[in-house]
């Protein structure tokens, strides 16, 4: 019982009270993510806080990415959580590629062409999907929708 109090008032400390508020962010900014796009979506604007806000894709990018399949032959499946926000474009990071390719993921009946990023780890796990990606499939942001993974 004492230590739950003690890490809560942990919670007050001023070195502390920007790692819970839910408007500070969360993520360092790093160096740009390489991409197959030759015109990247910009990253969100720092005052970003909606969904809107953060997908800074562009009405060409999202009917590109919902076009003509592209990618035929099935990788598998993987479990994918929201990448970060700030990541902008259409993306699935996953252990499924070991280089940058343009490939596909379907959900539930809908079909988006992606770009997939190695991340690193094993086939067997979980991956990361964009903001934009998740929105083209009518995925819930929230959620852990099961991904079929072409490339």
């Amino acid at each position: 019982m004492l230590l739950s109090l003690v890490s809560l008032s942990a919670c007050n400390s001023p070195s502390l009270q920007g790692m819970f508020d839910p408007v500070a962010p969360q993520i360092a900014a790093g160096p740009p993510e390489a991409t197959l796009d030759p015109t990247p979506a910009p990253p969100p604007p720092a005052a970003a806080r909606t969904a809107e806000e953060f997908d800074t894709t562009t009405e060409a990018d999202r009917a590109a990415a919902v076009a003509a399949p592209v990618g035929g032959q099935q990788l598998g499946t993987t479990i994918a959580s929201l990448g970060s926000p700030t990541e902008p474009g259409i993306w699935l990071r996953t252990g499924l590629v070991t280089e940058l390719v343009q490939g596909r993921v379907e959900f539930q009946g809908v079909s988006v062409n992606v770009e997939l990023r190695p991340s690193g780890g094993p086939a067997s796990a979980g991956s990361q999907i964009s903001l934009a990606a998740m929105r083209l499939l009518g995925a819930p942001l929230t959620g852990l929708p099961e991904l079929v993974v072409y490339r």
